[in-house]
């Protein structure tokens, strides 16, 4: 199996198990924690001593962030990110755990959604995100940590304009393909024209667009929906992208595991 390859992996309590990624022959993940109350140093030792025994490297933490989050495109506005203002000051403080965490753990970079961001550059919202994540990219530079910004509910333009505006030199974009297509925001390859430069890890997801416009778009086996993930791959190797391919399959059960051996195998003959 390609070695850019990887997976997710839930950070718990009691540790990452790291068992479904070794189990598919992977040697790199993702580690997602949607409850930063559990970030220790002594669980960040866990993190050391299972990735070395098991020879997984850790690309990124995911840090989710406390408060509702609804995953559509009518309440989705007021609950993501750091974009609802009665969240984001707790969430600010969320993130700049995960970095500690991160620094702990001796993984390099944390990642998140930052909900939606104004399309609008004088929008009063825009100039408050802005602020509020240079205020978490700061705290993370001076800790040695990157922080990349997972597509989804922004157009490339508008993540690109916050990006410049932010202005620190630890960004950088976690790429997934299939919420550009979810959120109806736009086609991931040529999404690389805009922002591209920026690339630094990339979820192994597919979808079709939304007809529904209160919804999202459905998710669907890598290669099945409209990411086109051959022009993806190739495209991103024309850019230099050299980095990692997290699966993720956003079902459970029996279905999930097969749809991850399909994506895997899917993408080892496209890596090649």
């Amino acid at each position: 199996m390609n070695h850019r390859i990887g997976l997710l992996d839930s950070l718990l309590a009691d540790g990452p198990s790291l068992g479904g990624v070794a189990d598919l022959g992977l040697s790199v993940c993702q580690l997602v924690c949607w409850k930063p109350g559990i970030y220790s140093p002594e669980l960040a030792a866990q993190v050391r001593r299972a990735a070395a025994e098991k020879a997984i490297a850790i690309t990124s933490l995911w840090a989710g962030w406390p408060g509702p989050a609804i995953w559509d495109l009518l309440d989705g506005p007021g609950t993501l990110g750091l974009a609802p203002r009665e969240h984001r000051a707790v969430r600010v403080a969320a993130l700049k755990q995960a970095g500690d965490f991160a620094q702990q753990a001796g993984v390099p970079a944390v990642v998140t959604h930052l909900g939606f961001i104004p399309e609008q550059p004088r929008d009063p919202l825009f100039e408050e995100m802005v602020a509020a994540v240079r205020d978490v990219a700061l705290y993370l530079q001076e800790r040695g940590i990157d922080f990349w910004f997972e597509t989804g509910q922004e157009t490339p333009i508008t993540l690109l304009r916050l990006m410049q505006q932010v202005g620190t030199n630890n960004l950088g974009i976690n790429l997934d393909p299939a919420n550009l297509i979810l959120y109806g925001k736009a086609n991931p390859v040529d999404a690389l024209d805009v922002f591209g430069a920026y690339v630094r890890s990339v979820h192994a997801k597919d979808a079709f667009y939304p007809t529904d416009p209160m919804r999202l778009g459905r998710e669907v086996p890598v290669g099945e929906g409209r990411a086109r993930f051959p022009d993806l791959v190739r495209r991103l190797a024309e850019i230099g992208y050299d980095g990692a391919f997290i699966i993720e399959r956003e079902i459970s059960g029996p279905q999930q595991e097969k749809d991850i051996r399909h994506a895997a195998a899917y993408l080892d003959r496209l890596l090649g």
